[in-house]
């Protein structure tokens, strides 16, 4: 009895260190998996499984993207793609190159960043030809020009500090001295008559209209010489080396379904709300009107080489006044901050 005892013990010994190993081989597979799912095709569909990371929760800045998923344009090219909201923390680099991600809706700013850390992405499209940051001050107070907020308070992200703050204090003289805390709430802007705060020129100048009762003053910083491409498409180095027929699909799609959006947004909207039911329809619409009178998506190289485009000449032109600002040395090989391989032929010049 003792010797089948001990043999018991051994054996349920065995078995639990056996499930153990189990467990832990399934684990790193299942990590493995998720790590290359770009390298994958969904089983029931043969579709490759990919994600797709806003920069910030599902808004009309974004419709294009939800177009095509509501269009079926991805399935078309036989990609089965999931929108994943993004928010203030995410960090769209460290997601991407830790395999939570299969692409990014970055900035120009962002992908020179990456290449100074030398992180290994790289943006294949660009989606706005202008940033859409803006200034925005009361009216009727003197605050009326970029100019005349030399020395002003104005309230800025943390995010400002490596990117459009060294362009202002470049351009118009603004001081560390001016910056105070933006925590993306419009209620101190609303409290104090001369405050200026941070914006995206699509959205929080409606919100303060409203709660206001009148337009504030709104600065483009684009207009007055801020050159980065914004929600652009980033990706890994690795998935351009390994799977570019992937990478070109998903850009073709992405730019079709913004050509779709930009005729007629209602399918991208009816989406943004499903996954922001926060959203109002009216914050949409004003931030669709703002692109189209803006031209945020059809301007710049785009009038000519159409959605998506991005050109040596712009990467060149922004990279260099990131360097004038001495945000950036100058010796970086800024060539790999994008590739314009994935846009159309005429785009590339291939």
């Amino acid at each position: 009895m003792l010797v089948e005892s001990n043999f018991n013990r051994t054996k349920n010994k065995f078995l639990l260190v056996f499930s153990a190993v189990a467990l832990i081989f399934v684990l790193v597979f299942s990590l493995l998996l998720f790590r290359n799912k770009g390298d994958e095709k969904t089983p029931a569909t043969g579709m490759t499984k990919l994600v797709f990371t806003t920069n910030w929760f599902a808004q009309a800045e974004q419709g294009g993207f939800f177009q095509a998923v509501e269009e079926g344009l991805y399935l078309k090219e036989g990609l089965d793609v999931e929108i994943s909201q993004g928010n203030a923390q995410v960090n769209g680099p460290t997601l991407l190159v830790s395999g939570g991600t299969d692409f990014f809706m970055g900035s120009g700013f962002e992908a020179v960043k990456a290449v100074s850390q030398q992180i290994p992405i790289v943006t294949v499209a660009a989606i706005f030809q202008k940033d859409p940051q803006v200034l925005i001050a009361h009216p009727g107070v003197g605050h009326d020009s970029l100019e005349s907020l030399k020395g002003i308070p104005i309230m800025v992200s943390a995010t400002a500090n490596t990117s459009f703050w060294p362009f202002l204090a470049a351009r118009f003289g603004y001081t560390d001295e001016q910056k105070r805390p933006y925590t993306f709430n419009i209620a101190p802007f609303l409290a104090d008559p001369q405050a200026v705060q941070q914006g995206y020129g699509t959205s929080e100048p409606y919100t303060i209209e409203k709660q206001l009762g009148k337009k504030p003053n709104v600065f483009y910083l684009a207009d007055h010489g801020y050159l980065p491409y914004a929600t652009t498409i980033e990706t890994r180095v690795e998935m351009v080396e390994k799977n570019p027929e992937v990478v070109r699909k998903f850009v073709a799609a992405s730019i079709e379904g913004w050509q779709h959006y930009l005729q007629d947004p209602k399918l991208g909207f009816a989406a943004i709300k499903r996954m922001n039911p926060e959203m109002k329809d009216e914050l949409m619409e004003y931030g669709f009107k703002q692109m189209k009178e803006m031209g945020l998506v059809e301007s710049g190289d785009a009038r000519a080489l159409g959605i998506g485009a991005m050109t040596d000449a712009r990467w060149r032109a922004f990279y260099q006044s990131l360097v004038e600002t001495k945000l950036f040395p100058a010796d970086l090989p800024i060539e790999k901050a994008y590739t314009l391989k994935f846009l159309p032929k005429v785009q590339s010049g291939q």
